[in-house]
């Protein structure tokens, strides 16, 4: 199972890296007090070698208010070629180190960084999407990284689905296979 584990770990480093790769986009859940999963696309931006993923938001998103309520969130990738499907479960974190944040906002291009820069918070209503007006200085970047704890690996196949679930204990993962 160690294998299926590294293909995992490669797979969503190849995503982190690749805009064309299934795994660059995936769909996160959080809940919000309300006890409404909330699921959204966003982009994988790094996934370490200890299994940490990140990805990039603007700090006023209700995802943010989510993972501070509940820092519990789902993600489900699909890479349809392989017929591959993760579940993960891990602890979000909103990332408060201010070096590392400005270093990562100074590699995001001038285009991408519009998306962090508008007047109003995600989600407030518009007369004319054309409004949209953006900030002169400062910005709203946020870094969100996500511990897992749990991965639920669902291979599909005509002569029969596999699944295997890996769970973490302290540092070690351990494994077991599940009827698909």
């Amino acid at each position: 199972m160690q294998s299926i584990f590294e293909e995992i770990l490669s797979e969503l480093q190849n995503g982190a890296k690749d805009r064309e790769h299934p795994y660059h986009y995936f769909t996160i859940a959080t809940l919000g007090v309300d006890k409404f999963a909330r699921l959204r696309l966003v982009a994988l931006r790094n996934v370490s070698n200890d299994l940490k993923l990140t990805f990039f938001t603007d700090k006023r998103s209700k995802k943010v208010l989510h993972i501070k309520e509940n820092p519990r969130v789902s993600l489900l990738f699909y890479h349809p070629e392989k017929l591959l499907q993760l579940r993960i479960e891990g602890m979000a974190t909103i990332n408060s180190d201010q070096f590392q944040i400005q270093k990562t906002w100074e590699t995001i291009g001038n285009e991408a960084r519009k998306d962090y820069l508008t007047t109003e918070a995600p989600g407030t209503t518009i007369t004319n999407p054309e409004s949209v007006e953006y900030l002169k200085d400062g910005d709203y970047f946020s870094i969100v990284d996500i511990e897992p704890f749990r991965i639920e690996r669902l291979k599909l196949n005509t002569e029969g689905h596999r699944k295997t679930k890996f769970n973490k204990k302290g540092d070690k993962w351990t494994s077991e296979h599940l009827v698909p």
